[in-house]
């Protein structure tokens, strides 16, 4: 048996969705000048919620291993996860996948809003907290996704790609001391949070993107709230551990 015919009905709606939304994208793009704002905001916010859904941990684990991600470890489709259960080179591909999937979400906004000459700050945010969303809750698995932690921090790094990288490297520090991978996931987005809100005071950070700071971090610490209540017990799993097969 191959890798596609084993592949399951959710990988492979995944796989066809793919470059339908692609083409979609550029046919949007083509033609935004031509619909109405309502509809041209309409199709970037599906388009950005279906992109979003695409869910490369989940593909990639079915094609590689016959498995579904979410039977093992913590039970979600991101980076992490991947991590535990399919090794270090998986989870870097997830990473980009996932974080690329939301930069091009936002590119995508800002295209369409550049395309008529139109603020494009708030299409942008809409966008890149819709893909948030649809990685969180896929449709194409039933709403059962990530945490939100790579969308999140490619989105963001197109919009602000300074803070993007203070949140990084504060994520990279409080990770890689404590061994505790959500630890550093929940600390690098609340610092996203707290120096937007800080740039909008001090240098005119524009307030679109920090509102993005923090709907989008409340919308990530809400995903690790599993994640919290292990770490106030000390039950937390750290890196190393690999992720066991829950069902």
């Amino acid at each position: 048996m191959t890798i596609l015919q084993r592949a399951s009905r959710a990988t492979w709606a995944m796989l066809v969705a793919t470059p339908i939304l692609v083409g979609a994208g550029v046919v949007l793009l083509v033609f935004a000048p031509q619909l109405s704002p309502v509809l041209r905001y309409t199709a970037v916010c599906v388009l950005a919620y279906l992109i979003g859904s695409l869910s490369w941990g989940y593909m990639l684990v079915d094609l590689a291993m016959g498995e579904d991600i979410r039977h093992f470890g913590s039970g979600r489709t991101g980076m992490s996860n991947i991590l535990r259960t399919a090794g270090g080179k998986a989870a870097a591909l997830v990473f980009v996948l996932d974080a690329g999937k939301a930069v091009l979400v936002v590119l995508l906004a800002r295209g369409v809003a550049g395309s008529v000459a139109a603020p494009s700050v708030e299409t942008e945010v809409t966008a890149a907290l819709v893909a948030l969303c649809g990685h969180n809750w896929p449709i194409y698995l039933g709403f059962r996704g990530g945490r939100g932690i790579m969308p999140g921090f490619g989105g963001l790094s197109v919009m602000a790609p300074w803070v993007a990288i203070a949140g990084g490297a504060l994520f990279l520090v409080v990770t890689l001391s404590s061994r505790i991978l959500s630890l550093g996931s929940i600390v690098g987005t609340l610092s996203v949070a707290l120096i937007s809100l800080a740039l909008t005071f001090v240098i005119g950070h524009h307030q679109l993107y920090t509102l993005y700071a923090f709907v989008g971090g409340a919308l990530i610490i809400w995903q690790h709230r599993d994640n919290i209540r292990r770490i106030a017990n000390g039950t937390e799993r750290k890196l190393g551990l690999p992720g066991l097969r829950n069902r």
